[in-house]
């Protein structure tokens, strides 16, 4: 005996049964079969992970998350290093040094008192490495979300450098090679904005202006379609930006050479994306209304991992899957689990090369007489619809 769903008891002897042709997705379906217990009617756990559902855990605060019909918001704090963010660098040299440590940062908000006290010891990011290296620019890049059209703020501290004083934040991230970038310079005394196109920096873009060394400065970057607004202090002190190379990427922490720069307060209001998966998931469920259920599994997240990216049940976005979605993907073979009126059938989606890319488990009625291989047959269409409306894996997901 073994617990394959929440404590819930079935029986775990597999049997490997024929080879099906399935016309419908012109390739061979390798079929395991879980038979489940009479009591476990209507809980296929064959699908189900083995133990109970959990919750990611971030080192660091992820203050707010929410999500409206117009947009989300995600508020960083960084009370311990960040995890969902990856260091590296762009150009040359090593990535940087990235930790969280204690500064005094001044309120925002002017104090209501004069009792009130002027700053405030908190934990910032810190970017620490003083490598010399020219054209080195290290990145803290997040990864967990693509972003096209937002408002991002942050406020930095230039700290110390001897080659450079500079902090910033890129956006639209593709790659290292890849990317926007909105910085300020304390010993050159400016405020640019550039692109990075195939490793070649474009045009700087911005004007000369003091931003002292030490200082708590505010900076906002906001993206909606092609145009890109940039203010340094609550100016715009950059004219409005149109450019069409990027339409959307990740956000990320820029400092170059040997600059130790702070950051605190970072926020992101965007406009959420559904993700592909999910929209799948919605129009298959209009054409075939009668479906008891509908989820698709693919690698996500980091470290990734297999999990719901789309479900007739948004609640269940987010879990991981099982060892039979994993089986799935790994030899592109089929489970079917039979309940009391139910039966579910999991099958691999193949991208346009062919190759398994994520487990569709359909979940259906069952009739008098239903066997492995016309449930097969009956779950086939709806994920031959999906296969024609996607490329890759990343298209599913993001």
């Amino acid at each position: 005996m073994s617990e394959l769903h929440e404590n819930v008891p079935v029986e775990t002897e597999l049997r490997r049964p024929r080879c099906f042709q399935v016309p419908a997705l012109n390739h061979k379906a390798e079929v395991w079969t879980l038979p489940l217990r009479s009591d476990d009617a209507c809980r296929p756990a064959v699908f189900q992970s083995g133990s109970v559902r959990m919750m990611n855990r971030f080192c660091w605060l992820l203050a707010a998350l929410t999500f409206s019909a117009h947009g989300a918001e995600r508020i960083f704090d960084f009370s311990d290093f960040p995890a969902g963010f990856r260091s590296t660098v762009a150009g040359n040299g090593p990535a940087g040094d990235w930790k969280v440590v204690m500064d005094e940062v001044p309120p925002q908000l002017a104090p209501l008192t004069d009792k009130a006290p002027v700053v405030t010891k908190r934990a910032v990011l810190a970017q620490l490495s003083q490598d010399m290296t020219d054209e080195r620019f290290p990145l803290l890049i997040f990864e967990g979300e693509s972003f096209m059209d937002f408002t991002l703020t942050t406020r930095f501290k230039m700290v110390s450098g001897v080659a450079e004083q500079m902090a910033g934040v890129a956006f639209r991230i593709q790659d290292e090679k890849n990317f926007y970038v909105v910085r300020a310079s304390a010993r050159s005394n400016n405020f640019r904005f550039y692109k990075v196109a195939n490793g070649e920096r474009g045009n700087l873009i911005g004007p000369e202006i003091k931003v002292p060394q030490g200082v708590w400065h505010d900076l906002t970057v906001e993206c909606k379609g092609n145009q890109i607004r940039c203010q340094l202090n609550g100016k715009e002190v950059i004219p409005p930006l149109t450019d069409s190379t990027f339409p959307g990427g990740k956000i990320g922490f820029w400092t170059k050479s040997d600059s130790v720069s702070y950051f605190t307060e970072a926020k992101i209001v965007y406009t959420a994306r559904e993700p592909l998966a999910q929209v799948l998931v919605r129009d298959a469920l209009k054409k075939y209304p009668r479906l008891l259920g509908l989820r698709i599994y693919a690698i996500r997240g980091t470290p990734p991992k297999l999990q719901v990216v789309g479900s007739n049940d948004e609640k269940e976005i987010g879990q991981p899957g099982a060892r039979a979605e994993q089986d799935v993907l790994d030899r592109g073979t089929m489970y079917y689990a039979k309940g009391k009126g139910t039966v579910a059938v999991t099958m691999p989606l193949r991208d346009r090369n062919g190759d398994a890319v994520a487990a569709v488990r359909v979940t259906m009625q069952s009739f008098p007489g239903q066997t492995e291989q016309n449930a097969i047959i009956r779950a086939a269409p709806i994920v031959k619809q999906m296969q024609g409306r996607f490329q890759t894996a990343n298209e599913l997901v993001q």
